[in-house]
């Protein structure tokens, strides 16, 4: 296959492939990468290790004192999120609130449906983000609730939930807390102790890891009462866990490059100084790139207090010569891949903060984006349904 034109003239570092800038996969650094030149056995004792730090490390990134377990997930974050719905959410009687104000909230209702489970939805749409009191109020008006499931970083707008608050109004309330915290975990503080029951993310967020497999952080008691309750065989949170502990092995082939790729870019996140300097470089890397687009004239969907360090989400803007498809494919060839479409309803583009880039690539990308509305002759970047 031919080598797709680039003409980047940014900082170095992507062995001449666009920059990632959306939620993930993101752009990894070097030694991630090279951490994958090797094979593994997936039984050899040397990987099992490589799996048991994983865990571990996992478990101290999220605040565990000792009551949780961490059990790995094949597949991406979708496999994870209900491979815990499946395990712990009630079958009958009993329902789960899931708390939605995007598509990944509006996803995790529609996998209870499928899987016949109860369940009813607060809808926020997709800019708003939920509050305590939304919550307080659904618990009181529906007593069958037992379980509530809440978006950390809604990545449809890039919008940051307090999830804190929610957390321990469902404690206060004696229900089960479950949060997905796909888009935040490692780079926004979540600990376990403020109130979740359960925690899901992937390997290839904020991490800086390769897409691969996801996980699940959850109360060790609550995952032993779910032995049964899982409607799959692969996607058996308990059996999983079951084998990862008898023997450090899975039960089904792993993706043993992900999991080096991931025990390396744990070393990584731990050597930049942990969640707070991760999340510190992406705050700053989201200040320059919303500042550049405002300064040029695009229009943000959410206020700065509303949105967090993850992604941004630019309305689009009404001059007929902006095309989406081409300004994506112009960036690109410039070499910043940003997210290729729209999910929230009013007409926008998103662009991810998050990865192994930094202010230069930050000011390098704002540049390719001038250069490219010149090229376009885009000149009205107010809102398109202004």
């Amino acid at each position: 296959m031919d080598k797709m034109p680039y003409r980047f003239d940014g900082p170095p570092g992507q062995e001449d492939m666009p920059y990632l800038l959306t939620p993930g996969p993101l752009t990894t650094s070097r030694t991630v990468k090279a951490s994958m030149l090797a094979d593994w056995g997936s039984r050899d004792i040397e990987f099992r290790r490589v799996v048991a730090e994983i865990r571990e490390g996992l478990l101290d990134l999220a605040g565990s004192e000792g009551e949780h377990e961490c059990v790995i997930m094949q597949g991406s974050g979708t496999f994870a999120i209900e491979a815990a719905l499946g395990s712990f959410c009630p079958k009958a009687e009993a329902k789960t609130l899931v708390v939605a104000n995007g598509a990944y909230g509006d996803r995790a209702a529609a996998i209870l449906a499928r899987l016949g489970r109860p369940v009813t939805k607060i809808d926020k749409g997709d800019s708003a983000a939920p509050s305590a009191e939304d919550v307080v109020a659904a618990l009181a008006a529906d007593p069958a609730i037992s379980h509530v499931w809440v978006i950390h970083c809604e990545t449809t707008s890039g919008i940051v939930n307090p999830i804190v608050e929610i957390a321990q109004a469902v404690k206060a309330r004696g229900k089960i807390c479950m949060v997905d915290a796909m888009s935040s975990f490692g780079a926004i503080p979540l600990d376990m102790k403020d109130g979740f029951d359960v925690m899901v993310s992937s390997s290839n967020k904020c991490i800086e890891g390769v897409p691969g497999f996801s996980y699940v952080v959850v109360k060790r008691d609550m995952l032993i009462a779910s032995k049964g309750m899982s409607h799959s065989v692969v996607l058996d949170l308990y059996e999983q866990w079951k084998g990862l502990e008898a023997n450090g092995q899975f039960r089904f082939t792993p993706p043993t490059h992900a999991l080096v790729a991931f025990h390396q870019a744990l070393k990584e996140h731990a050597e930049e100084g942990g969640v707070a300097a991760r999340g510190a470089r992406y705050r700053q890397n989201a200040e320059i790139l919303v500042r550049g687009m405002r300064e040029m004239g695009f229009s943000t969907l959410l206020s700065d207090n509303e949105a967090g360090p993850i992604i941004q989400t630019f309305l689009t803007p009404r001059d007929p010569n902006f095309d989406f498809e081409r300004f994506y494919e112009d960036l690109r060839v410039r070499g910043f891949a940003i997210y290729p479409g729209k999910l929230t309803k009013r007409p926008s583009f998103r662009i991810g903060t998050i990865g192994k880039v930094d202010e230069k690539v930050m000011r390098a990308a704002l540049k390719a984006i001038r250069e490219v509305l010149a090229d376009m002759g885009v000149k009205d970047l107010s809102p398109l349904d202004s």
